[in-house]
């Protein structure tokens, strides 16, 4: 397995709209377990191929504890069951260090295929909604900074801009 590179804000590539997999193949298979070794390596939650520059329709999540009940999510297709909402201090790989309140709905039925290209269907409330929310807003080209003001966001790419600047001049 293999620990990839995760694209961070404000990299443009990260607005980039994923396409849906045609296929579940050893390409795709190879992929999944190189983004759930890149979650855990990263102590995420949840990883959209998008983060990591593979603009295809692939997530993967772990809630566990113990960080062994990986979930698969390719082509997910979500629909919120409910009018209620759901408030979370939501942080990101890819926009690493800042958590901001997020409001998503509560619950959540998924249209998917597994790793092995087998079509399922969940539902999720709570944090998995939240997560699976935010993983497919990836392949959508958008980032939890974007439910932010303009303030907020600037503020928070200015400092990720000036990390970025010292790491380059560091590295």
């Amino acid at each position: 397995m293999t620990v990839l590179n995760i694209l961070e804000f404000p990299d443009k590539r990260l607005r980039t709209v994923a396409k849906p997999v045609e296929v579940v193949d050893g390409r795709i298979q190879t992929l999944v377990r190189d983004m759930l070794e890149t979650m855990y390596e990263a102590e995420g939650i949840g990883l959209a191929a998008s983060q990591v520059d593979v603009h295809e329709r692939v997530v993967v999540i772990d809630l566990s504890d113990e960080r062994n009940e990986p979930l698969v999510f390719i082509n997910p297709d979500i629909t919120p069951l409910t009018d209620e909402e759901f408030s979370y201090q939501e942080g990101c790989l890819s926009v690493p260090g800042f958590y901001e309140e997020i409001t998503r709905p509560a619950r959540v039925k998924i249209h998917a295929l597994n790793e092995q290209g087998e079509a399922f269907e969940t539902e999720a409330e709570g944090l998995l909604a939240v997560c699976i929310q935010h993983e497919c807003d990836h392949l959508a080209g958008k980032l939890f900074v974007d439910y932010l003001s303009n303030l907020k966001r600037d503020r928070i790419q200015r400092k990720l801009d000036k990390i970025h600047r010292m790491q380059q001049r560091a590295g």
